[in-house]
């Protein structure tokens, strides 16, 4: 019996999949659990609508993140932080201060999450930050750190 996939289930596939599996099987554990459903036409065609959904939202999603990429190589975020003798930082500038300049200066909100610092900045001058804003997509933010 074939049978569409609900969720996921471990050694027979994901959710979306069709599998053939055999009909006690299909009876007494897909189907009694509402793990799957049976391939038939009308459950076909739903499948085939749902993931042309979530290619279409996934493919607006990537443009939304290369067009927000475009925008964040263009611009320089200014951190202003008390520093020493040497240029050197009290602290530390972080992903979290980074994204905060960012919303206040440019009204862009990126989750410090996607900030990818290495390490945090500890002196002053211009840095080069990449984001991560899809999985395909990576852009580099200019951060420059000022002395108060």
């Amino acid at each position: 019996m074939k049978v569409i996939l609900l969720q996921d289930v471990k050694a027979l596939g994901k959710k979306g999949d069709m599998v053939e599996v055999s009909d006690g099987y299909a009876r007494n554990f897909i189907l009694k659990k509402k793990v799957g459903v049976e391939a038939n036409e009308a459950n076909m065609n739903d499948l085939k609508l749902q993931k042309a959904n979530q290619e279409k939202i996934a493919k607006e999603q990537y443009e939304a993140a290369v067009a927000l990429g475009k925008e964040l190589e263009e611009i320089t975020v200014k951190v202003t932080v008390k520093a020493g003798e040497g240029g050197k930082v009290f602290g530390a500038v972080t992903a979290k201060e980074i994204s905060q300049e960012l919303k206040a200066q440019f009204g862009k909100d990126v989750d410090k999450k996607k900030i990818q610092l290495q390490d945090s900045i500890k002196n002053i001058g211009s840095f080069e930050v990449p984001v991560k804003l899809h999985t395909k997509v990576t852009a580099k933010l200019s951060v420059k750190v000022d002395a108060q």
